[in-house]
């Protein structure tokens, strides 16, 4: 591998993150590769924009959709079609957000708005029209001055890191715009989301270790790593990359990718159901192109065991029937009762969800491997949208969207 990345795990040790260096990745061992590639970090270790998108990346995008070049140009017309990337979009925020529970249920504010920033935040750094940037700043404002708690039934730890990390991405991308409040939203992420999010992975609502599936591990680890790049700090960026490699949690690798089949992977959730195993997909994938962005390598993981499993998991949304499975077995409530999975979970097969193109952007397009059923997935795809562009209820919300456009390289 190589010495410019931190990609092994650091037991005990601080991961001292800006010290780290630029550098190249020499691809090899991988069975499921083509031509060995290289990949470059786009960022600086502590740059900003530097989440999901770093300033090479909108400077991609800019000069791909004015040049008319497709498939950018195709995944800018979902972006600019989703009435959420319109300007003046009016925030609702709250000073208590519930999600879970029944009575008083209003999270779909947020999201919605948290959508509705980053579309137009993008927009603004694509072409420039400053309506789509004060509109994303007008939004995020309104939410840092007003929101207090996240509170619901178990679901509130959901809210928290899906919405900590999608709020985070939105401000990264107008962190330095005129009017925009950084000092106070830096604070609502620090003092509202974080504390939820740290507090599940250290407790995990008090439930067995293994009850919780990966995704709700994954969630609190996306927000707490995009907190820590947005508020400079090191110390939550570096919490979110430990527990990736040694948390006794479903989200670590070693317990989000329990089988290895040669050049195949299960994941956790695999026996459980599609949507949400392709829910892990993108979560998990969002936490890696975040590490990339601030020069950590954690797509190289267990012999980029990543890429198996994305391929695994198109495969068979793709309609396939041949993939192996090995028995899942996990300790579920309080007292960890047993639990198995013995098949593939069928529901939800097939559905579209906007994650594969920024796997596909790295794997394929950074480094050449070849994941015949990752490509085939993006190419049946087509152009990917984002929120409101794949139903009203919050599964058609937990990705950000608009791979196509942001991870076509």
């Amino acid at each position: 591998m190589s010495d410019n990345y931190t990609n092994e795990p650091r037991r005990g040790a601080k991961l001292g993150r800006r010290n780290l260096l630029r550098g190249a990745v020499v691809a090899g061992g991988l069975a499921i590769t083509g031509a060995a590639g290289f990949g470059i970090a786009q960022a600086q270790s502590g740059a900003h924009p530097g989440l999901l998108h770093t300033q090479a990346d909108l400077d991609r995008m800019r000069q791909k959709v004015y040049a008319n070049a497709e498939p950018w140009l195709s995944g800018w017309n979902r972006l600019i079609a989703n009435g959420h990337s319109h300007p003046g979009w009016t925030p609702r925020p709250v000073a208590t957000v519930v999600r879970g529970g029944g009575t008083g249920e209003n999270y779909s504010l947020l999201y919605n708005d948290m959508h509705a920033a980053y579309q137009n935040a993008l927009r603004w750094r694509i072409q420039n029209n400053t309506d789509h940037r004060d509109t994303a700043v007008n939004i995020l404002n309104a939410w840092s001055g007003t929101l207090q708690e996240i509170t619901g039934s178990a679901d509130r730890w959901l809210a928290a890191g899906i919405y900590g990390y999608q709020a985070a991405n939105a401000a990264e991308l107008v962190r330095d715009a005129p009017g925009f409040d950084r000092g106070r939203f830096q604070s609502m992420l620090r003092n509202v989301f974080y504390p939820m999010n740290e507090d599940f992975l250290v407790r995990h609502n008090g439930a067995c270790i293994t009850n919780y599936w990966a995704n709700w591990d994954l969630c609190s680890m996306a927000s707490i790593m995009a907190i820590g790049v947005f508020n400079d700090d090191d110390a939550l960026f570096d919490r979110a990359v430990d527990y990736f490699w040694n948390g006794a949690g479903n989200g670590s690798i070693n317990n989000a990718i329990p089988f290895i089949h040669g050049a195949l992977a299960q994941w956790q959730e695999s026996g459980r159901d599609q949507g949400h195993t392709i829910m892990g997909m993108g979560m998990m994938g969002s936490i890696m192109e975040m590490a990339w962005n601030q020069g950590v390598d954690l797509y190289s993981a267990r012999d980029h065991a990543f890429a198996r499993t994305a391929d695994y998991v198109a495969r068979y949304n793709l309609g396939y029937n041949d993939l192996p499975f090995t028995k899942y077995t996990w300790g579920s409530g309080v007292n960890c009762s047993y639990n198995e999975h013995t098949v593939m979970g069928a529901g939800g097969r097939g559905q579209a969800r906007p994650v594969w193109a920024r796997v596909y952007g790295h794997y394929i397009s950074r480094w050449g491997f070849t994941l015949p059923n990752l490509k085939q997935m993006v190419e049946q795809s087509g152009a990917e949208g984002g929120g409101g562009d794949y139903g009203t209820t919050s599964g058609g919300f937990d990705d950000l969207g608009f791979g196509t456009l942001t991870h076509t390289r």
